[in-house]
C-alpha cells in the first residue's frame, strides 16, 4: 500500500487565463463595439468585405481563402478598431499549426554540374560589333566637329559690339496663368462661394477614418486621414460627414472654424449645409 497523492491530485490545474482571454475574432468584435463602428463601416474602412468581416468575428478563417490572407485580414481589422494586431496574429498561430517555414533555398552553383558545349567563334558577332565601333566613331567625330564650329560662332557673337543707333527693347513675357491645384487652399476656403457649401476636414494631431457624401448620396472620400492630411469638400447644397475619431478632426465648414467638443476615439455623423455655421 503506498502512501501519497492520488493521480486524480496531481493533474495540472487548468490555465485559467487562457481560458478567459477571448478568441481572437471575439477580441475584434468587442473593440469594434467599442469604438463605436458597425460592420459595414468597418468594411467601407478596410476595403474587406461585410461577409468576411462577420466571419471572422465569429472565428470562423475559411472564408478568407488561407492563412496568409487571414493574417493580413486580423492585421487590417485590428488597425481599424484600434486594437495592437500582433497578439492577435500570435495566437491564430498558435490556434492553426504555427506559421509556416520558410521555403528553403536552392542550392548555389547548381548550374556548374552542366557544362556547355564547345562552340566555335561567332564571327557573324564579330563582324556586327565592328561596324557598330566604325559608325559610333564617324558620329562621334561629326558631334564634336558641329560643337568646335558653334563655338567659333559663339565668340565670334560675343566679340561683336551693339549698334549704338538702336536699342532694342524687351518684349513683354505673358505670364502664364497658375495651374488649378486638385484641393482648395486655404485662402479658397475664406473665399468660399455663398452658393455651395465648403467643408475642409483636417487630421492636425492623430488620424480618423472618415466619409463624406454630396447631397444625391454619391460617395466623395471614404478612407483613412492620416497625421498632417486633410481634404476639402464642396457641394451645391449639403455634405454629409462620418467621423471615425472625431477627437483627432478640426472642422472649417464655409470658412469658418466650427468649435465643438468631440472626445477622442468617438464617432460622429454629421451634415451641414450653405448656411452653416450661422444658421446651425
Amino acid at each position: 500500500m503506498s502512501i501519497g497523492n492520488s493521480p486524480e491530485d496531481e493533474r495540472p490545474f487548468p490555465d485559467e487565463s487562457q481560458e478567459a482571454r477571448p478568441s481572437v475574432g471575439r477580441a475584434l468584435q468587442q473593440a469594434r463595439i467599442a469604438a463605436g463602428l458597425t460592420v459595414d463601416e468597418v468594411s467601407s474602412a478596410t476595403r474587406v468585405r461585410t461577409a468576411i468581416v462577420h466571419a471572422i468575428e465569429a472565428d470562423d478563417f475559411a472564408p478568407c481563402g488561407g492563412a496568409v490572407y487571414a493574417r493580413g485580414h486580423i492585421r487590417t481589422l485590428a488597425r481599424a478598431v484600434h486594437l495592437d494586431p500582433e497578439p492577435l496574429i500570435e495566437r491564430y498561430d498558435a490556434e492553426h499549426g504555427g506559421r509556416p517555414a520558410p521555403t528553403p533555398a536552392a542550392p548555389l552553383f547548381e548550374a556548374e554540374r552542366i557544362r556547355p558545349e564547345r562552340r566555335g567563334p561567332n564571327w557573324t558577332a564579330a563582324m556586327v560589333a565592328a561596324i557598330v565601333v566604325v559608325i559610333g566613331f564617324v558620329g562621334f567625330t561629326a558631334f564634336k566637329g558641329g560643337d568646335d564650329s558653334g563655338d567659333s560662332k559663339s565668340q565670334v557673337a560675343e566679340g561683336a559690339k551693339p549698334s549704338a543707333g538702336k536699342t532694342s527693347s524687351p518684349k513683354p513675357q505673358k505670364e502664364k496663368p497658375a495651374e488649378p491645384s486638385g484641393e482648395p487652399s486655404d485662402s479658397a476656403i475664406a473665399a468660399a462661394p455663398q452658393d455651395k457649401v465648403t467643408v475642409q476636414v483636417s487630421a492636425p494631431d492623430g488620424r480618423s477614418w472618415i466619409s463624406a457624401k454630396d447631397h444625391n448620396g454619391r460617395m466623395l472620400f471614404d478612407g483613412l486621414l492620416k497625421k498632417g492630411q486633410s481634404k476639402t469638400f464642396q457641394d451645391s447644397s449639403k455634405i454629409n460627414l462620418i467621423l471615425g475619431d472625431a477627437g483627432a478632426i478640426e472642422l472649417y465648414v464655409n470658412g469658418k472654424k466650427i468649435e465643438d467638443d468631440f472626445k477622442p476615439g468617438s464617432v460622429e455623423r454629421l451634415t451641414y449645409t450653405k448656411g452653416d455655421p450661422v444658421a446651425g
